[in-house]
């Protein structure tokens, strides 16, 4: 049987929590590969909403293995934060239904105070991160001075790590104006919570591995989205790992072979939190009515998003560098009642057309899109759990999409609610 990536294809927050949690009650094992606490997953099950940053969601059902990957950098305080939250929703969590990778980076304050500290002092050029210190802990890891989930079972090698680290960081904070770290609090907090971390900590490369060969169904799951991704995202207004789908196999130690399906996440619109290119941005009327009814609302920031038209272009271009099989179209009812709508085909620049987003910050700034003008519908799509529950004009505008992006619909999403769902093709399938 296949394993599943689920990867966003736009710049996050297309609906991944809902459907990570639609196909997490089919699978075995759940795992994120990327990202941090910067991330948020809604959750809707039956009448309660559960709000997910750094747990897998496959965490609030039963029976379900949740793995935190290496590709993965971890606040432990957060993550206990999240736990506690879930406990009183009455999740139950323990070594049992959460494993750890033993060689997940950690996020420290120090990691947030470097972010925010920057960002301040950037103004205007400031990359809109959520200043959680997802960066910065990035930069660590690749730097080779990073403190990792193992390193606190040891104290010696802990300030040895400590050392490296802090010689980095107090220059940096010094050039910023900021105070030294104070070490010792730093180093006792970190022994204060390693008992609680360890008991989670586990090989997951080696656990992970034993599960495929039991046969388990595994789903990976992905944050933020592929227009955020470090190398093909728009530059430099994205995250500071791999979005694509790819990061799956490195992120837990399964390698690619493990990959059977990859699901692109697609809102039938677009949005964008922060700064940054975004073709298709409405500064009118439309523009407000889809972040009204779409409820555009960052989960973890609460900033409001950007809105604009489908843009097909970048769509394509995502689902071609991850190699995605399939994609879940999710909020098509946040469309219903539009007389016309809008679908980005293509970009000038210049007068010259352009059938993908360039990579020069200098042409982005110049992109113009190019519009494909189609009927809107008037009935209502939401709660549809079928072909024969759509308009045909709705029907129209979802088979136009796969068209020009190349690319199947797999799912079709109509409402937060997760049996609100068509299964076109089932991703487990072999």
């Amino acid at each position: 049987m296949a394993n599943v990536v689920v990867v966003g294809a736009q710049w996050g927050d297309e609906g991944k929590g809902k459907i990570v949690d639609w196909l997490s009650e089919r699978a075995d094992v759940i795992a994120r590969f990327q990202g941090g606490h910067n991330a948020g997953h809604t959750l809707v099950i039956g009448n309660t909403v559960y709000k997910l940053s750094l747990l897998p969601s496959g965490i609030v059902r039963k029976g379900k293995m949740a793995v935190i990957g290496n590709g993965v950098v971890l606040d432990p305080w957060a993550l206990f934060a999240e736990i506690d939250k879930l406990t009183a929703q009455g999740v139950e969590i323990g070594p049992d239904n959460l494993m750890i990778a033993e060689n997940t980076p950690l996020i420290l304050p120090l990691h947030q105070d470097l972010d925010q500290l920057r960002e301040e002092a950037a103004g205007a050029s400031k990359i809109g991160t959520t200043g959680r210190g997802i960066g910065p802990a990035y930069e660590d890891k690749v730097g080779r001075r990073t403190i990792r989930v193992a390193d606190l079972g040891d104290e010696e090698t802990l300030d040895s790590r400590l050392d490296r680290l802090l010689a980095h960081h107090d220059a940096l904070r010094q050039g910023l104006g900021a105070t030294p770290i104070d070490r010792a609090e730093l180093r006792a907090k970190l022994l204060e919570i390693a008992p609680k971390l360890l008991q989670f900590a586990q090989p997951a490369w080696k656990v992970m591995n034993d599960y495929r060969r039991a046969g388990k169904r595994i789903l990976f799951e992905g944050a933020q989205g592929s227009l955020l991704d470090i190398d093909f995202g728009t530059y430099p207004y994205v995250t500071s790992s791999t979005t694509m789908s790819g990061m799956a196999a490195t992120g837990t130690g399964m390698g690619p072979s493990a990959i059977g399906f990859v699901l692109g996440i697609v809102k039938a619109y677009t949005t964008r939190v922060g700064s940054g290119p975004f073709p298709t941005e409405l500064d009118d009327a439309d523009g407000q009515r889809l972040g009204e009814r779409g409820h555009e609302f960052g989960t973890v920031t609460g900033r409001k998003r950007r809105c604009g038209w489908f843009d097909a272009v970048l769509v394509r271009q995502t689902c071609a560098i991850s190699g995605v099989n399939g994609i879940a179209l999710t909020k098509l009812d946040v469309l219903d009642g539009f007389e016309t709508l809008k679908i980005c085909t293509g970009y000038e620049i210049d007068g010259q057309h352009f059938d993908h987003l360039p990579t020069a910050a200098a042409l982005q700034d110049k992109v113009r899109p190019v519009y494909e003008e189609m009927p809107g519908w008037q009935q209502s799509t939401q709660g549809a759990r079928s072909w024969a529950d759509l308009p045909a004009e709705a029907i129209k505008y979802v088979r136009r999409i796969e068209e020009l992006i190349q690319c199947p619909v797999a799912l079709l999403s109509t409402s937060p609610e997760r049996d609100d769902t068509i299964l076109v093709t089932d991703p487990f399938a072999d």
